[in-house]
């Protein structure tokens, strides 16, 4: 067996198992607070809950700190997100405290530290067999699209960098994008407050694509 195949199948399991321990009893202190003044700022759940693909796109629960409320016009619809993004949200996104929570993911088996990002499962019908093998690997709370641009990257790149780290995981690389990653999250770099400003949405980008080319009939 390959070393980069014993480290896949056991050692980095093992070392998410103890790093997200180790965290979570870390940061209890500060998770308990931020579970109580989400409460209030959110006016409920602290949590945000959403079903994500994961590991050979097995749907799992991924769990958030809440950074949106959930008010509401006189006809009882959402407002828009702008509208339901208060301050202590924004704090959240731009200290990545929401993603705390992802640590749970984690120890559950769901999530690794390192790897490619969760996304929509509303995405799953539209990538392509290149494209789906970022699900080769268990999601990750970070990844080498992440420290390579974030959200400001454009859907073929990010994916191409996620194509790139499953090809080359390893013990190493995963080291240097943890090191990346705390850099990024001190410096704050390539974080953004509304994330669908920067973030098309891929389905909907996908398809208008396909439309547009079976329109001139050049698929």
């Amino acid at each position: 067996m390959k070393k980069k195949d014993i480290y896949a199948e056991s050692v980095k399991r093992i070392l998410d198992i103890i790093l997200s321990l180790c965290a979570l009893s870390m940061l209890m202190p500060l998770l308990l607070i931020l579970i109580i003044v989400g409460r209030i700022k959110m006016k409920g759940n602290p949590f945000f809950y959403q079903a994500r693909p994961g590991f050979h796109e097995k749907i799992f629960k991924m769990i958030k700190f809440r950074t949106m409320t959930d008010e509401r016009d006189g006809e009882g619809n959402l407002l828009p997100d702008e509208a339901r993004l208060n301050s202590y949200g924004r704090f959240l996104r731009k200290t990545s405290l929401d993603e705390l929570p992802e640590l749970i993911c984690i120890l559950k088996g769901d999530m690794s530290l390192i790897g490619p990002r969760p996304l929509l499962v509303e995405y799953l019908p539209w990538y392509t067999d290149e494209e789906r093998r970022r699900h080769d690997v268990r999601p990750g709370l970070t990844g080498w699209a992440q420290v390579n641009g974030r959200n400001n990257l454009d859907w073929e790149d990010r994916f191409k960098a996620d194509i790139y780290y499953v090809d080359n995981m390893s013990f190493i690389f995963d080291v240097k994008i943890f090191l990346l990653t705390i850099g990024k999250v001190l410096r704050r770099d390539d974080i953004s407050e509304n994330s669908r400003v920067v973030e098309p949405n891929f389905a909907e980008q996908r398809r208008t694509k396909l439309e547009a080319c079976e329109r001139k009939n050049v698929c």
